[in-house]
Order: C-alpha cells, then sequence, then structure tokens
C-alpha cells in the first residue's frame, strides 16, 4: 500500500486541479479572467498561510524571496493566460494544449540550466507542434471557431509556455525551500500582481460564485500539495506520467458539466503531443 501511495497522491492531485479547472470554466461565464486569476490566488493565500502556520518551516532565505518572487510575474501570466482558454475552449481541448509545456521545459532546461541536448528534443518539438495543429488546424477559418476561440487557443500555448519557464525557474529551488514556502510565495506575488487589473474589471460574485471561488483557492492550494507530497515520495519519471490523466478528469468535467465531447482531431492531437512531452522528458 505505501509504494501505491505516491500514484495515489498524485491522481488525486490531478483530479482535484482538473476539478479547479472545471469551476473555473462555470465562473468565467459571468466574471473577467483578471478576477478570477486575482480571486484565485488571494482566496489560495488563506489556505496556503493555514498550511505555513502548521508546518512553520522558518523565515525564507534572500535568494529565496528573490528566485520565487520574481517567478510571481510569469506565474499571474500562465494563470490569466490558462483561466482564458478554459473559458473560450472546450475543457479537454484546453488541457490537451497545456501539454505542450514539458516540451518547452526541456527546451529551457538547455537555455537557462545548460542541460545536455540530443536529437531528440528536435523530434519532439516537431510531434509536439504537429500534436497542436491537429488539434487547432481543422477549426481554424470553421464558422463554429469564433474570434475568441482563436484567443483562447492563443491562450493556451502563451500559458504552456510560460508554465515550463515558471517550473524550470521552480527547479532551481525546489531542493532549497520547503514545498509550503513554495506554495505561499505562489499564492502571495500572483495575488499581489492581479489586484490593479482585477479592480479595473472588478464584478462583485454572488454568494453562489464566492463559494466557487473559495473551492478554486482551495483547490490550487490542496492539488499542488498533494502532487508536491507525491513527488516527494516517489522519482519524477514514476509520477510524471500520471499527469496526463488530466485529460481523462477534462473530459469527464466537460462531459458531466458541460455536455462536451472531445472531437477525434483533439484526442489525435493529444496523443501526438503525449508521445512528444514524453520524449522531451526522457532526454
Amino acid at each position: 500500500m505505501r509504494a501505491r501511495r505516491p500514484i495515489l497522491l498524485a491522481t488525486l492531485g490531478v483530479g482535484v486541479l482538473s476539478a479547479m479547472d472545471a469551476m473555473i470554466k462555470h465562473v468565467a461565464e459571468r466574471h473577467h479572467t483578471f478576477e478570477i486569476a486575482f480571486l484565485r490566488y488571494a482566496l489560495g493565500l488563506i489556505f496556503a498561510a493555514a498550511a505555513l502556520a502548521m508546518i512553520r518551516p522558518g523565515w525564507p532565505s534572500r535568494e529565496s524571496l528573490i528566485v520565487n518572487g520574481s517567478r510571481s510575474f510569469i506565474v499571474a501570466v500562465t494563470a490569466t493566460c490558462f483561466f482564458y482558454a478554459l473559458g473560450a475552449l472546450p475543457l479537454a481541448e484546453t488541457v490537451a494544449l497545456s501539454f505542450l509545456s514539458p516540451i518547452f521545459l526541456a527546451i529551457f532546461g538547455v537555455l537557462i540550466l545548460r542541460e545536455p541536448v540530443d536529437g531528440r528534443m528536435g523530434f519532439a518539438l516537431a510531434l509536439g507542434m504537429a500534436g497542436m495543429l491537429v488539434i487547432v488546424g481543422p477549426r481554424i477559418g470553421a464558422e463554429s471557431y469564433s474570434s475568441e476561440a482563436t484567443l483562447g487557443a492563443i491562450a493556451a500555448l502563451i500559458s504552456a509556455v510560460t508554465y515550463a519557464l515558471a517550473m524550470t525557474l521552480l527547479r532551481a529551488r525546489a531542493r532549497h525551500d520547503p514545498v509550503v514556502t513554495i506554495v505561499f510565495i505562489q499564492n502571495i506575488g500572483p495575488a499581489l500582481i492581479l489586484l490593479a487589473p482585477a479592480i479595473l474589471v472588478w464584478r462583485t460574485p454572488d454568494a453562489a460564485d464566492w463559494f466557487f471561488f473559495l473551492m478554486i483557492g482551495f483547490a490550487g492550494v490542496a492539488g499542488h500539495l498533494l502532487l508536491a507530497m507525491a513527488f516527494a515520495r516517489a522519482q519524477a519519471a514514476r509520477l510524471a506520467p500520471l499527469e496526463y490523466t488530466a485529460l481523462v478528469w477534462a473530459t469527464l468535467f466537460g462531459l458531466l458539466f458541460y455536455g462536451e465531447l472531445p472531437t477525434a482531431y483533439v484526442l489525435a492531437g493529444a496523443a501526438l503531443i503525449i508521445a512528444a512531452a514524453a520524449a522531451a522528458s526522457r532526454r
């Protein structure tokens, strides 16, 4: 049972974050992306602070504050783009495009962390781009593909790049800083950055939406803590494939709550992207 615990934690963590995505899509029908992103981190800060108070990891170092703080802007951009995509595209399509991030993570690992490079990276990049074109290509120019959906696809791609950049910077500190400290800074930083844009587009949520926003904040913190607990108990190579269960969760939530079914193009493109991400991760 102990050997299976990391797998269960990782699967549950991905499921919790996928539920957060589904709730974000729900509130996106009534609230601006800036407001959603701000409340996700502002309310998530409550739960992150509670975890920090219970664990008491100690005051972070100056270097930790600088590196993790600098990630806050990138995290804010990632969340804003991804949340916009969730509101503009079907859940499964948004998640499938987000799977491009491991490919960009491998590229940033070479450019920033000076990790070795081999021929697999070029193959992974080409395969991933092919998967992206399979997903997006058939809908471009179609009457059913609105300008909002086009912007949503672009936003999803941007979020994949910026998420990979944020994770690259995180790898530089992950061995030195407690997980709860990283999660706390990752909530307070974006909340402060997104405060001003959120004020400009603010629409006070009703009681039902306040509940959803509270659950979004909780799910964001809980999901990342569950994944951190899983990766602390098992090798990353063993758990990394479980991140792709997000497509299963997204398909399930999309069907149950929004009547969405992924097209054959989305499933085929997702398969290519997952294969590309696997190749990039095993360089």
